[in-house]
């Protein structure tokens, strides 16, 4: 196997996006009570294809300890009804939020979705008026996730090459 390229990305200032938001039918929700069967199915749909494990391997208690932590946000994009995806915002650190998680199911990819969803997640995450807003990504995510990363704003500050 590869190694994995951890790439970890940073915005130190709230960036200004423009992007057009599809409303028809779409809507997106904050998890308020999440359940670890629920969680477990957005994780599963958005990252089994990206090879994210983490969370899959967590007990229900350990996950719940996480998700519904007060300092912890699920945000869940519906399109028709369906769940389409998912980003996470973690505040648990002072004057920063990390964003844990972030992406589309695959019948919802290449819908345009993904830029206004990320924009969604920048947006939120600056309530609070944070340090910075972080995120990392690997050479196993989509191949445009770093681009689309950096589009909305976050630049890289580190490279860490784990051997596979």
């Amino acid at each position: 196997m590869d190694d994995l390229i951890v790439t970890y990305l940073e915005m130190r200032a709230r960036p200004t996006l423009t992007v057009a938001r599809p409303y028809r039918g779409v809507m997106l929700l904050r998890l308020e009570q999440p359940t670890a069967a629920f969680y477990r199915y957005l994780y599963t749909a958005v990252g089994a294809r990206w090879g994210w494990l983490a969370r899959s391997e967590m007990t229900d208690s350990d996950l719940l300890a996480v998700i519904t932590d007060p300092l912890v946000e699920v945000f869940v994009l519906y399109v028709g009804g369906t769940p389409a995806g998912f980003f996470e915002l973690d505040r648990r650190l002072p004057g920063e939020v990390e964003l844990t998680h972030y992406g589309l199911a695959p019948e919802f990819i290449g819908r345009g979705l993904g830029k206004p969803l990320l924009a969604s997640a920048v947006e939120r995450a600056w309530t609070g008026e944070p340090e910075r807003v972080w995120v990392r990504s690997t050479n196993r995510d989509h191949p445009r996730g770093l681009l689309v990363y950096q589009w909305a704003g976050f630049v890289p500050y580190r490279e860490e090459r784990i051997p596979g």
